[in-house]
């Protein structure tokens, strides 16, 4: 950093300082700086409170507490010359700590905080104004998981640092400030730089955090399905054991929300699907040649008054004329989710596999026999 005499037009490097060496500490000193001047960190803010200590059966106390304008509480810890090893532990647990604050518990700490350091004010109005609001009731304070970290140190250790990234990557709020006293005779100078990530970087980084959190989120959901089909699926295959329905007996169950068995014509299998909102039986008309689709699909709805007669009601008739494949089939509605009815979900299934099975069976082998695809 240089100082610039424009009366000579020359400039002077600025001798870099060590806070030990200039007698300033961490408390009495950077953060008394910030709290007065919380827009050093690039951003209004409003400090909540110092030292705070409001945590249940804990002494631990986080260095200042502050409200951003999207009402996200800000947890800022400063550390002097060095960052330290433990800084980010320390910042996240008391992000966890913090992230249970309510609406009028926020109230209550940034009153003491203003009868204590500020000679008193009222935090209601202070927080309607500092979020833009006539009422508090307005006012979204400490929305969900939207606490932010801010460290504020002269330099940072490796692990620090390779901390952050991998939290900013998991979608948490963090920022690193790099604080650099200078000095230039009896003058002292600042340096406050953020350096994760880089102004220039982050908004790319939240993006690619925004991706990771999202795909992340897919494949914990994705699993989350999986183990729920699979567990419906043993309780249905043993319902059909059960009642005696041997076309899935030699099917084991799977991650997808159906089940094929043959129908006596290949690519032509009989399904049952387990679904969000119901469950479903269906002939799959899906050989490789769409108009083989269509003229197994024709022959068996030439047959529809027989079939239905058959099944016991109506079938729901899917030509699909803008696709290869075709369906026939039935469902019902149920709440898919509902543990407590899955063993009639299951039941129904049953039963309607086995006479969708049987309203079928002659027309399809004489389509076996008599048909080239």
């Amino acid at each position: 950093m240089f100082r610039v005499d424009r009366t000579q037009n020359r400039i002077s490097r600025l001798a870099q300082k060590r806070f030990g060496d200039l007698a300033l500490r961490e408390r009495e000193h950077l953060q008394e700086w910030l709290a007065h001047q919380p827009d050093a960190l690039g951003e209004d803010l409003l400090i909540l409170q110092k030292e705070f200590d409001g945590f249940d059966e804990t002494r631990e106390r986080l260095d200042l507490l502050a409200l951003d304008k999207a009402g996200n509480l800000v947890v800022i810890e400063n550390k002097l010359d060095d960052s330290g090893r433990d800084v980010t532990w320390q910042a996240l647990k008391y992000a966890a700590y913090t992230s249970g604050l309510k609406k009028m518990q926020i109230v209550d700490i940034h009153q003491q905080y203003l009868d204590r350091y500020c000679g008193g004010g009222n935090a209601v109005q202070a927080i309607c104004e500092f979020m833009e609001v006539e009422d508090l009731d307005e006012a979204m304070l400490n929305p969900g998981n939207g606490q932010r970290i801010l460290f504020v140190a002269a330099n940072f250790r490796k692990e620090v640092t390779a901390t952050a990234l991998w939290l900013i990557s998991r979608g948490i709020a963090v920022q690193c400030f790099r604080v650099t006293p200078f000095g230039f005779g009896e003058e002292l100078f600042l340096d406050l730089q953020q350096i994760i990530p880089t102004p220039e970087a982050k908004d790319y980084m939240i993006g690619i955090a925004s991706k990771e959190v999202e795909e992340t989120s897919s494949i914990v959901g994705q699993k989350r399905r999986h183990t729920l089909r699979r567990e419906f699926w043993n309780l249905a295959l043993d319902q059909m054991r059960a009642d005696g329905v041997s076309m899935f007996a030699s099917i084991s169950p799977g991650n997808e929300n159906w089940l094929s068995a043959g129908s006596g014509i290949g690519s032509c299998p009989f399904q049952i699907l387990y679904l969000q909102d119901g469950v479903k039986v269906q002939l799959a008309i899906g050989k490789s040649s769409g108009e083989a689709n269509k003229r197994i699909f024709d022959r068996l709805h030439a047959q529809r008054e027989q079939i239905e007669n058959e099944f016991g009601t109506a079938l729901d008739w899917r030509r699909l004329d803008d696709r290869k494949a075709s369906l026939i089939t039935y469902e019902q509605s149920f709440d898919g989710l509902d543990r407590e009815i899955w063993p009639q979900m299951a039941k129904w299934l049953s039963d309607h596999i086995r006479k969708l099975e049987a309203a079928l069976h002659a027309p399809l082998a004489e389509i076996a026999r008599n048909s080239r695809f």
